[in-house]
């Protein structure tokens, strides 16, 4: 498995990269910035920040990495996905613009922008299963929320209203909010260690795929 400084990669090509990847420095990560096929090779785990869902998608199309990333996920890479991450990662989407697409790797539904315009943003406090300790800080930004949970899903934290914003597969974990804008590594630090014990992404990955 990997050392105890897990190589972690931030899917760059647009969002908040800079917040998570000073986070996840702060908790021990090697970090790399994503954006080319071959900086997936030694990734022990990857985060797809937020941002905007739909250019995300675009981008990375544009970049050849859809399809390689898919392959990563289904090989088992722990991925954090936050707020349009968190689109990206959903099997389907309910309200995607014409042709959006997603990775996939947690069987949920996924409704975008569904607190709203920017204005409607806000931060709150959350109790979060897993996370020992006080409720979480956290910053709900244009944020998505999960529609449908399917078999094998977990829900990490739902508001009071019961909608659903936060949730894992042991593999995938997927947030409406943004733990690394309000500053509360709990989360993060959790999935650093799930990272630390994958093993590295082989450099070569296969020909079907560069």
């Amino acid at each position: 498995m990997g050392g105890s400084s897990p190589v972690i990669g931030i899917l760059a090509l647009q969002g908040d990269v800079r917040e998570h990847r000073r986070m996840l420095e702060s908790l021990g990560a090697t970090v790399v910035e994503v954006r080319a096929v071959r900086d997936l090779a030694g990734l022990q785990g990857l985060v797809i920040p937020g941002g905007e869902s739909s250019v995300m998608d675009k981008l990375t199309r544009l970049f050849g990495l859809t399809e390689p990333l898919r392959w990563a996920i289904d090989e088992g890479l722990p991925v954090l996905g936050t707020c349009a991450g968190m689109i990206m990662l959903a099997n389907e989407l309910a309200d995607g613009i014409e042709g959006q697409e997603t990775l996939g790797g947690l069987d949920i539904s996924v409704q975008r922008n569904a607190f709203g315009a920017q204005r409607e943003s806000f931060d709150t406090r959350l109790d979060v299963r897993g996370i020992e300790g006080p409720a979480m800080d956290v910053s709900f930004i244009r944020a998505p929320i999960v529609t449908r949970v399917g078999d094998g899903v977990d829900i990490l934290a739902s508001l009071d209203d019961a909608r659903v914003v936060a949730v894992d597969n042991s593999q995938c974990m997927a947030l409406a909010f943004h733990p690394e804008v309000s500053g509360d590594e709990r989360l993060h630090a959790m999935f650093v260690a799930r990272a630390r014990e994958y093993p590295p992404l082989p450099g070569d990955l296969p020909t079907t795929l560069v």
